[in-house]
């Protein structure tokens, strides 16, 4: 348990609509899990367990994205909540986790109720435009952008209120244990699926045994308890990328240079060009 004061929540406040915000911005990358739940442990004085809960579900998040008009689970109130409710709440990463894709589904639903509700400040916007109403257009765009971070600021508001006593323990306690591991290994699934998604939209399928190898050591660093550090991983895979690139032809292709036609034997073409010039000037 830790015990958060008033200056606390307000900055966990700000973070949330911060990312909130950012989550429909898509300029600065506050609502991504890394930086999210980097800045919400922060705000509570445990910047290291923010960064290890936003690595676990930077992971987790990584294939969700939003695809014509099919809205992704939102990442920004996963992230600020669980991060509120490891810190604040005491619970482990794992719970932590498993309560990130339950909060993001509900975040996605809570994303296309606000999108709905901004529909009526675009058509504002339109009839302020007729006018020419500059100011009156910004504002439009102000509120609807307000509601999408206040969106995520409430509930990790709320949650970060009711975190510091018993409340969200008593709940997280109520959950069966099937439900919390089966949502454990359905992040574990999301995170594969995730990077399988990242890896065929970039049309990199060649890329795939690395894919494998890198779970496949992930695998045995648990069961084999072998210690590998992550420096350690980010050198093997530097060497891995030195070998494949040392190693794939497209790399070593020579650069062709265009050959010149031949000329005609006895310059030919050159004379007739000659010819003809001369025949102009004459």
């Amino acid at each position: 348990m830790h015990d958060v004061n008033m200056i606390q929540i307000i900055l966990v406040t700000l973070v949330a609509f911060l990312a909130g915000c950012d989550s429909v911005l898509d300029e600065r990358m506050f609502y991504r899990p890394i930086v999210a739940c980097t800045l919400t442990g922060l705000a509570l004085g445990d910047p290291t367990t923010g960064i290890i809960v936003g690595g676990a579900l930077e992971l987790l998040s990584v294939g969700w994205m939003n695809v014509g008009a099919a809205m992704a689970p939102d990442a920004a109130l996963a992230s600020t909540v669980s991060t509120v409710i490891v810190i604040v709440g005491g619970q482990s990463q794992d719970e932590a986790i498993a309560v990130a894709v339950p909060l993001a589904i509900a975040g996605q639903a809570l994303t296309i109720f606000v999108r709905t509700i901004n529909v009526f400040f675009a058509h504002q916007a339109d009839r302020f435009a007729e006018n020419a109403n500059m100011r009156a257009i910004t504002i439009m765009h102000f509120i609807a952008l307000a509601l999408q971070g206040l969106r995520v600021a409430v509930p990790t508001a709320i949650v970060a209120v009711l975190a510091s006593g018993d409340s969200v323990q008593r709940a997280l306690n109520t959950i069966p244990d099937v439900i919390t591991h089966g949502l454990q290994i359905a992040g574990g699934f999301i995170v594969v699926v995730g990077y399988a998604m990242v890896i065929n939209m970039m049309r990199a399928r060649k890329l795939m045994p690395f894919f494998f190898i890198g779970f496949i050591i992930a695998t045995l660093m648990t069961t084999l308890d072998t210690g590998i550090t992550l420096l350690a991983l980010g050198i093997l895979g530097v060497c891995l990328a030195f070998i494949y690139v040392q190693l794939n032809p497209e790399f070593h292709e020579a650069v062709r240079l265009p050959q010149l036609a031949p000329a005609t034997a006895g310059g030919g073409s050159d004379d007739s060009l000659d010819d003809d010039l001369d025949d102009e000037l004459d």
